[in-house]
C-alpha cells in the first residue's frame, strides 16, 4: 500500500473550519476531515513542514502526525500526515487522541499553582505535611562498602522536600532510568508500578526510596510531579482528574483530555507506535495497564485541539476567553527560571530543558541564546515542554506563535521535534 500523503486539516484558506474547531471559547466541533483536501497540498511558507512529514511517512519513520502553528490569534496551519495505526489504516484526523506523556507535566502544573494562587497550597510547604510518609525520605549517597564494593548509604536529607522542589524537579526524585547505578538499581528493586496503584500508593512507594540528591541542589528528572499530584488530591479532597476536569479541561473546552480512554470509540482514535518502536510500545502498554493510576507526570491523553486551547492559555498569560486561570503573579513565577544562578540549583548531566533554557515551574523558558553554533531557533522568553512519545508544545510570546506536534514515536524525537521546530522558525524569519 503506497505511503499516506499529507493531508490538509486547515490553512489560511481554510480559517474558518479551524476557527470554529480551535479558537471560539469553548466551543469543542466535530472535527475536521483531513481527507477533504488531500489533493491539494499545502505550500506556502509552511511548505517544508509538510515536506519533512510526508518524508517521515513515506520513509516509514513515522505512522503518523498531526501538527498545529498558529500566529498572532489565528491558526494558520493545521495538517495531518499519515495514519494513526499501520494495522488499522485509519488516517490521522484532528480528533486523533495522543498519549501526551511529560506533556502532561504542565497541566499538574498549572493545576498546583491554581491552589497556590488561592492560598491552599504553599511553595514552602514540606511535601510531608500533605504526605507523611516524606518525613521518613532519605538521600542515597553511593560509596565503598569495607570489602571494595559499591554500596549506598541512605542519610537524612539537610532539609525537607517541598512543593517548590516537586514543581521544578529539584526534589532529588528521579525515573528508574535516570541517575547513579545503585540509585537506579534501587527503583528497580521496589517495584513501584507492580500491582494496581492509584496516586496516594505510588506517593507512598516513592517515598520509600532514596532521593537521588538532596533536596534543592540539583535539577534531575523524575516522578516529581506524579508525586505533586497526590498533593493536589490531598489539598482539594478530590481526585486528580476531577479537579482538573472541572479547574481546567471543562472551561477550556479540552472535552477529550483525561487519563483513560474508556469507550471503544475513543479507543478506536488512539495513535499508536510503530510495532517495532519497542521503548515507546512496552512504555504504552504498561500507561494502560494501570486505568486507576491518575500519573500527573505522564497519564494524560488528548488530542491537538484541546491542547490548544490549553497552549492559547498559556500564550494569554494565564487567561483566555475573558477568563483568568493563574494570576499574572503565578504565571510570572511559572515561567520565570527558577533553577539559574544563585538559586544553588546545578544542572543534571540529563537536562531535559536543553541549550539555553531555564525552567520554571512545569515549564522550560528560554532565558539566553545558548552555546550551541548556530544556535537553537527560538525567542528569549519562548516556553516549551514535550513527552517521551515524541509530543511537543511550544508557546513564543514574542513572536504570539504557538507549535503543537502531535506524534507517537519515543525511537524518532530527539530527531524530528527539533527539525520540526527549526523548520518553523526558518519559515516565520523568512516570511518576516
Amino acid at each position: 500500500m503506497p505511503p499516506a500523503r499529507s493531508q490538509p486539516c486547515a490553512e489560511i484558506r481554510l480559517a474558518a473550519l479551524a476557527l470554529a474547531l480551535l479558537w471560539l471559547p469553548i466551543a469543542p466541533a466535530a472535527a475536521a476531515d483531513c481527507a477533504s483536501d488531500a489533493s491539494s497540498p499545502p505550500g506556502g511558507r509552511f511548505a517544508a513542514v509538510t515536506t519533512f512529514f510526508d518524508n517521515e511517512v513515506a520513509t516509514g519513520r513515522l505512522p503518523g502526525a498531526v501538527v498545529l502553528i498558529a500566529q498572532r490569534g489565528k491558526p494558520t496551519y493545521l495538517q495531518c500526515f499519515g495514519v494513526r495505526d499501520v494495522t488499522r489504516r485509519a488516517p490521522m484526523t484532528p480528533d486523533t487522541i495522543f498519549a501526551l506523556r511529560s506533556m502532561t507535566k504542565p497541566i499538574t502544573s498549572v493545576a498546583a499553582m491554581m491552589l497556590i494562587d488561592e492560598g491552599r497550597l504553599s511553595l514552602a510547604d514540606p511535601v510531608s505535611k500533605y504526605i507523611p510518609a516524606f518525613a521518613e525520605v532519605q538521600v542515597g549517597i553511593e560509596s565503598v562498602g569495607p570489602n571494595g564494593e559499591p554500596v549506598l548509604k541512605r542519610v537524612a536529607p539537610d532539609r525537607p522536600v517541598t512543593i517548590e522542589d516537586l514543581l521544578r524537579h529539584t526534589s532529588g526524585i528521579t525515573y528508574e532510568y535516570i541517575g547513579g547505578e545503585l540509585i537506579q538499581q534501587a527503583y528497580r528493586d521496589a517495584d513501584i508500578f507492580a500491582g494496581a496503584f492509584d496516586n496516594a500508593v505510588f506517593a507512598e512507594r516513592i517515598a520509600r526510596l532514596p532521593l537521588a540528591r538532596q533536596p534543592g541542589t540539583l535539577w534531575r528528572y523524575g516522578h516529581s510531579t506524579d508525586v505533586l499530584g497526590r498533593v493536589i488530591e490531598v489539598v482539594t479532597g478530590d481526585t486528580l482528574y476531577r479537579f482538573e476536569k472541572q479547574r481546567i479541561f471543562d472551561p477550556l473546552g479540552m472535552t477529550d483530555t483525561k487519563y483513560v480512554a474508556d469507550s471503544d470509540d475513543e479507543r478506536a482514535l488512539m495513535a499508536e507506535p510503530l510495532p517495532d518502536d519497542t521503548v515507546l510500545v512496552d512504555s504504552e502498554r504498561q500507561r494502560r495497564a494501570h486505568p486507576e493510576w491518575q500519573s500527573g507526570g505522564g497519564g494524560l491523553v488528548s488530542t491537538i485541539t484541546d491542547y490548544a486551547r490549553f497552549a492559547r492559555m498559556i500564550l494569554g498569560g494565564g487567561e483566555l476567553d475573558g477568563r483568568r486561570y493563574l494570576s499574572p503573579a503565578a504565571f510570572k513565577a511559572m515561567t520565570t527560571d527558577q533553577i539559574g544562578p544563585g538559586s544553588g540549583v546545578e544542572r543534571d548531566y540529563f537536562y531535559f530543558p536543553g541549550d539555553g533554557f531555564g525552567y520554571g515551574y512545569g515549564l522550560a523558558v528560554r532565558i539566553e541564546p545558548g552555546e550551541a553554533k548556530p544556535p537553537p531557533p527560538g525567542s528569549i522568553g519562548e516556553l516549551k515542554w514535550d513527552g517521551g512519545s515524541g509530543t511537543y508544545f511550544g508557546v513564543d510570546p514574542k513572536l504570539g506563535v504557538i507549535t503543537i506536534l502531535m506524534q507517537q514515536t519515543e525511537r524518532e524525537r530527539g530527531r524530528d521535534v527539533p527539525a520540526f521546530k527549526k523548520l518553523v522558525y526558518d519559515a516565520l524569519a523568512a516570511s518576516d
